[in-house]
This record gives structure tokens, sequence and C-alpha cells, in this order.
């Protein structure tokens, strides 16, 4: 049986992720993404499931960092989840009595114009994920250390998985937003194409030069593949040199990722493959006006034909 891990603790939107995909298997929390990260790099682990995108702040730098560096890690699924926070508190606790919240600080950005509205004064006090604020005021009222707040924003499971009672529900700022994970492993088998998959990779240019990005990208425009989200990450070996963390519409089989995969190891100083899988957004590929899979197998059926002495 695979052996799972999520970013912990036990109550993260994580685990809800994970357990989306199995349900009941055993899983290892984590004390934060790099943890589990290098759990799934080391082989304690098969699988792990991180944040990778969220639709108010953008990217999770500690995921896109984690899959540029080191020993390659490919996705092998992704999880796209709602994302709404309650504020919790000890039985007890009245909304007046809260001075002092804490949270992830992800968490904080998607709630802090509507706490700040309901909780003029109010403090916000960092933690390493959502859960563990929850469990911050659950182990104070279990005769452990104080928190060292009375409000904790975490997830309604989280909250109930604590025992604490919830004060105010749905507080974020913006209704609707999402939160994309990701499930990792070793290299290994692909998943099998779709028809409605994404392909993650990493780009390092050759050079800074002008133009260099442009070269890059346009591997993409001229085989008609649509890009759903492009960041920059520092390299971290000098500094103003950057990396491209990518997503793109298709799948390693299909036959216009695979041309701008070999056109991105001709321009790219190094391209990193981060994997091919099915998209779970609710999406379609979007393609280009380009050429089709079939007119690429055409062409290459020419080419071939030429280069056996026919015209």
């Amino acid at each position: 049986m695979p052996r799972y891990a999520f970013f912990g603790p036990v109550g993260t939107f994580s685990e809800a992720a994970l357990r989306t995909v199995v349900p009941d298997a055993p899983a290892e929390a984590m004390p934060s993404v790099d943890a589990t990260i290098e759990a799934v790099r080391t082989g304690a682990v098969d699988v792990g499931c991180v944040p990778i995108e969220n639709s108010v702040e953008g990217g999770v730098p500690a995921t896109l960092d984690g899959l540029a560096v080191g020993e390659p890690l490919v996705v092998v699924a992704e999880v796209v989840l709602p994302v709404s926070f309650v504020l919790a508190a000890l039985p007890g606790t009245a909304l007046a009595d809260v001075r002092r919240v804490s949270t992830h600080s992800h968490a904080y950005a998607q709630v802090r114009h509507r706490l700040h509205r309901e909780l003029p004064g109010v403090s916000y006090v960092p933690a390493t994920s959502t859960a563990a604020s929850a469990a911050a005021l659950a182990a104070e009222r279990d005769g452990g250390p104080a928190a060292g707040f009375e409000g904790a924003v975490c997830a309604p499971f989280a909250a109930r998985r604590f025992g604490l009672d919830v004060l105010a529900e749905r507080i974020e700022d913006r209704a609707g937003a999402q939160t994309r994970f990701v499930l990792l492993s070793r290299p290994g088998a692909v998943p099998e194409r779709t028809g409605d998959d994404k392909t993650s990779l990493v780009l390092f240019l050759r050079e800074e030069r002008p133009g260099a990005l442009v070269e890059a990208l346009e591997q993409f425009v001229t085989r008609g593949i649509n890009l759903t989200r492009i960041e920059s990450r520092p390299a971290g070996d000098a500094l103003g040199r950057y990396c491209f963390s990518i997503d793109c519409d298709g799948h390693l089989q299909d036959a216009r990722v695979g041309e701008a995969l070999m056109g991105l190891h001709r321009v790219c100083e190094r391209v990193r493959f981060v994997g091919s899988y099915p998209r779970a957004d609710g999406g379609h590929a979007v393609l280009g006006s380009g050429p089709t899979d079939a007119a690429f197998a055409r062409a290459q059926d020419w080419l071939e034909h030429l280069r056996a002495g026919g015209a």
C-alpha cells in the first residue's frame, strides 16, 4: 500500500484534499510544506499532498521552490478545493473576548479585511498552518501551554475535530476562493492521457539577454499550446537570476506538447519536467489555431517520406 503524507497537522485543507483521493488510507501529517516534499524525496513516503496555488494569493512559494530544486519530483494528480474559513475559539469565549487571532499567512490574507471590520484592533499571530492554530487552542484547553491568542482562523472541519466553538462562519473576504493542491511522487510512470490534462515545467533560461523568455514562450505559441499559469521564482544561484514555473494544457503524450518540450530543451539552459496529469478545475484544454496532433503526425510522415528519397 502506498505511504501518504500531507502538510499538517491533522485538520488542514491539505488533509482534506488528500482525502478526496484516498479517503481511508493511513497518512502522516508533516510540520511544513518543505518537510512533506522532503519525505517524498527521501522515500520516507510515496506520495505527498501540498498546496501549490490559491485564487487569492497566487502560487505557494515553498511548493514552487521545492519542485524547482533538489532531486526531481513529479505531480501525479491535482485537487481543487473551495476554501471557506471560520473563526473558532475555546468553549465559553465570546466574540468580544477575541483580541488576537492566529492562522497561516495565506489564510490571513484571505480574511483580514472582514476580520478587522468585525473586530477592530485585533492583532494577528502567525501559525505554520490553519489547523495549527486550532490545535494550539485545544492543547491549552487540555492543560498545555497558553496559545497566546483567543481566536483561530481555520477550516470548519478543523474546528469540529479540535472541539472548538465557531464564533463566525464564512469569514473570507471573497466568496468562491479556491486552493489547488498537488500530489507529488518520485519520477515513474506518467499518468495516462485523458484529453483534459495539464503539464507542469520549470524553465531555466540559458542566458540573460533581450528576448530570452520570448524565445522560450514561442515554443508554446507556435504549437497552439495554452499556458494556464506562469510564475517567476528566484533561481537561487545569483541575484537577478530567475526560473519560470509553468503549467500548460496538454499531456506529455500529445504531439504538440512533445515538440514544445524538444524546442524548450534546445533554447533553455535546463528544463525540469514536473509531470503530466488530469486537470481537476472543471475546465477544458484551450487549443490554439495552430496544427492538431493529426497534422503533426502527417508532417512527420511527410518528412520521413522525403528522407527516404520521396518527393
